[in-house]
């Protein structure tokens, strides 16, 4: 079965694969600032070089971090925080949108892009809004984001595969976190059960790794694009893997990293691997559940990536128009 899982990533792996920037103006590989059109809001991007490294852990008891394999990984922009309720929002609520628009109409096609339901409750938890990472987003939620900033924007932006996420956490580092192999530091580049209080904080406050990325582990967890295949990197065990994805066919499971504001500290290890659970949406009250929102993982959210090479029209559609699969 995970051959033909396979040959199904490699037009993925297509989609995904990167090279020069010579679109939408960026035509340097370079860090930047994206704004919205009309709207007091902006992030940051990092350029994040392409490379080779060493992916998993044969320090772990973990099987699913082994067997420890190189991967090549084409150049891409991160981004360099985590994606804040100041930049969700307007997805989220079309009026608050428009509101934020500075009396400027929300181009046709920007309010034809499908917005989640409404949640049922406060998805902040009351840990916070303003600077606070966006939580408990499913993971078509996050793709859907993705598209309505594509729309808004004209860049094409998506969720890291999980092998690029690993890549940018290690910034080059070999050791089992991108800081070295002293968890005792930790406190000075992470929120997480030791320090976090039991809620999220604003990003960017504790030290970034080596190419300019904040909370990189903990504080929020982060969506990745792939399923969630425990034994995934056994296929790459005498090879080299390039760009590397597990496509996702699935509801379950996909693969989150980095831990979050309630993890230990094995869990914010360069190569710890989490992954998504029916449980997150146990309490959900409608049926069928929700296809955007987790109420009981206020620890998930995301960041972005830009890959240096854009897609075709045609192509980032795809990748943003695959049909929810519904939870019941």
């Amino acid at each position: 079965m995970r051959v033909n899982f396979i040959k199904r990533s490699v037009l993925v792996c297509a989609l995904l694969s990167t090279g020069v920037c010579t679109t939408f103006g960026q035509d340097k590989f370079e860090r930047y600032v994206q704004k919205l059109e009309g709207m007091e809001v902006e992030f940051s991007m990092e350029a994040i070089p392409g490379g080779k490294f060493k992916m998993g852990s044969d320090k772990s008891d973990k099987a699913d971090e082994k067997p420890v394999h190189e991967v090549q990984i084409d150049p891409f922009w991160m981004g360099t925080y985590e994606v804040t309720w100041n930049l969700f929002e307007p997805f989220l609520y079309k009026d608050y949108e428009i509101s934020q628009s500075k009396g400027k109409e929300v181009p046709a096609e920007v309010d034809a892009v499908t917005r989640p339901t409404k949640p049922y409750l406060d998805m902040t938890f009351g840990m916070g809004k303003d600077g606070h990472p966006a939580l408990a987003m499913t993971h078509y939620n996050a793709i859907q984001f993705c598209k309505w900033l594509y729309i808004r924007t004209g860049v094409f932006y998506r969720l890291p595969t999980e092998a690029e996420w690993e890549y940018a956490c290690r910034a080059g580092s070999t050791s089992e976190y991108y800081f070295g192999d002293d968890a005792s530091q930790l406190e000075e580049h992470a929120w997480f059960s030791a320090n976090s209080n039991g809620q999220t904080s604003t990003v960017g406050k504790k030290k970034a790794n080596a190419w300019g990325l904040y909370d990189m582990i903990g504080n929020v967890a982060e969506w990745t694009y792939d399923q969630y295949i425990e034994d995934y990197y056994e296929q790459f065990a005498n090879e080299m893997a390039v760009n590397p994805v597990a496509e996702p066919t699935k509801l379950y499971p996909h693969s989150v990293r980095g831990g979050s504001f309630e993890s230990s500290q094995e869990d914010l290890r360069s190569a710890a691997r989490m992954a998504s659970d029916p449980y997150w949406k146990q309490l959900d009250p409608q049926i069928p559940k929700s296809n955007w929102w987790f109420p009981e993982a206020p620890f998930v959210g995301m960041r972005l990536v830009r890959p240096a090479n854009a897609p075709t029209h045609e192509e980032a559609l795809a990748y943003y128009d695959k049909a929810p699969i519904k939870d019941f």
